[in-house]
């Protein structure tokens, strides 16, 4: 059986095939080649259309058949990985109501710091696990507060990864995973949160049908196959929001285990057998993909808004033409510590970790006469590297403290700068793999439609192709004291 995989990032739409037997990536594309632009309609907001979502999921199949490298007719089930904590409302006859609010939006912070306090804070995070802060169900109370007339027509609300499934098979489903990212579970009565649906006053049955992760999604329609080149009747068989996704790709499914990322957003996730809470709200705990009632696996995500952004910010802005790979070698160039530089990498809107401050990003110690675009390059990835530090600190402050950090050879962990940075100020090793969140849901979609045993068998050929370790230098610290001095005035919660 060949494997489908679909991953809805915010910056692209990638797709890979993998071969069942072999968990062999046969093909691979993304789509657009240039980044999917984000729509700010007003500070602090984000935006982007589903129609966009669709139209490049498309466009990116095609492209990888175009490949011919594998029988398209020889795939028999999909899975999606999709950007998380994103708000699509639908209308009865299965319209997009309005623009996507996507994750990095800022403006349900007060919605939903007004619902923790009705609610109750301890309450709600013995229940939830989380204030609802900014996610989903707080950016659905936005919309019925501020735009009523657009609330009045909603038939259903979902996630991202929700609404790719609807667009392929008609039907409208989700997940115990995918309700808990939006803050619509309740982790004690295991159930939809009746303090959310109370507060807010919203009806159940806008929620899709709660399905398992790894179960069937819908079955892909004759238009669509028809569109897209495909069997009509295959299963969505997967659906996960891209972190939990990532994790699952690394084979992060045990408690202790730990994945990180560094694309746009930057994010450590360890999955845990407990109902892990940070008072602050800092972190966040959220069902795992391999969540059961009986068999709690949750995942504790850290995430970084501003980090891969920054990178490509600086790119654009004073490396214009240059490849990701020439500014890393420029980085290399300039010496640990950035000769003085430092840049807080907080421009992407409110930052969880940091309380949801928006400090902005900032650059201090800039020398005219000596600094150069090199210097920018290595400070970018250094401020990086020490926000995930931060992050990892608060992280152990609730009992968190891996000794091995898996993640994807690709994005910021291609640039060895940014990967010695990282291990260095954390001081934990990790092991790269050549992974992504395509293969990851391919192989997920893999679990949900029976074709390997165990979870752990979908994983048997996956081994590091590098592995970092530190080395107990001390450069770095420094840097990292200097960059906290900058940081802490702004944000002490």
């Amino acid at each position: 059986m060949l494997l489908l995989g679909i991953d809805l990032g915010t910056s692209s739409i990638k797709v890979s095939v993998v071969d069942a037997s072999t968990q062999e990536c046969l093909a691979s594309a993304k789509y657009p080649d240039t980044e999917s632009p984000i729509d700010v309609p007003a500070p602090g907001w984000a935006e982007q259309d589903p129609a966009m979502w669709w139209d490049h999921v498309c466009a990116a199949i095609q492209r990888v058949h175009a490949q011919k490298a594998y029988d398209p007719g020889a795939i028999g089930a999909i899975g999606i990985a999709y950007q998380m904590h994103g708000l699509v409302i639908l209308d009865k006859a299965g319209a997009v109501l309005r623009p996507s609010i996507i994750w990095c939006d800022s403006r349900a912070v007060e919605t939903g710091n007004a619902a923790l306090e009705a609610i109750g804070r301890g309450r709600a995070l013995n229940h939830l696990l989380n204030s609802p802060g900014n996610f989903t169900a707080s950016k659905l109370g936005w919309v019925k507060n501020n735009e009523p007339a657009v609330y009045a027509r909603v038939d259903k609300a979902m996630l991202p990864g929700d609404y790719i499934a609807y667009r392929m098979t008609g039907e409208a489903t989700t997940s115990i995973s995918a309700l808990s990212e939006g803050i619509f579970w309740d982790f004690k009565e295991d159930r939809l949160s009746e303090d959310v649906f109370r507060y807010f006053g919203f009806d159940t049955r806008l929620i899709p049908e709660v399905r398992p992760v790894f179960a069937e999604h819908g079955r892909l329609s004759k238009d669509v196959a028809r569109l897209l080149g495909l069997t009509p009747g295959v299963p969505v068989t997967y659906k996960a929001g891209d972190q939990p996704n990532n994790a699952l790709s690394l084979n992060v499914l045990k408690p202790g285990e730990v994945a990180a990322t560094a694309g746009t957003s930057g994010v450590i996730y360890g999955v845990t057998d407990q109902l892990l809470v940070d008072v602050a709200s800092r972190v966040n705990t959220f069902a795992h993909v391999n969540y059961l009632p009986d068999v709690k696996r949750l995942g504790v995500l850290l995430c970084i808004n501003g980090t891969g952004i920054l990178n490509r910010w600086v790119r654009e802005q004073v490396g214009a033409g240059l490849s990701y790979e020439a500014i890393n070698r420029e980085a290399a160039s300039v010496p640990v510590g950035s000769e003085g530089v430092r840049i807080l990498p907080f421009g992407n809107g409110a930052e969880r970790m940091l309380g949801n401050r928006i400090p902005g990003a900032q650059i201090q110690g800039l020398d005219l006469n000596k600094h150069t675009r090199a210097h920018l390059f290595r400070a970018s990835q250094e401020g990086i590297a020490f926000a995930f530090r931060y992050g990892l600190d608060i992280l152990r402050e609730n009992g968190m403290s891996p000794s091995r950090i898996r993640a994807g050879m690709a994005n910021l962990f291609l640039s060895e700068v940014f990967t010695d940075a990282f291990v260095e100020i954390t001081g934990v090793p990790v092991d790269l793999y050549r992974n992504d969140g395509s293969v990851g849901a391919a192989l997920g979609a893999g679990i949900g439609a029976g074709a390997f045993a165990t979870e752990a068998e979908a994983f048997s050929h996956t081994v590091p192709v590098k592995q970092v370790k530190p080395t107990g230098a001390r450069a770095y610290e420094q840097a990292y004291k200097e960059w906290l001095a900058l940081l802490e005035p702004q944000v002490v919660v």
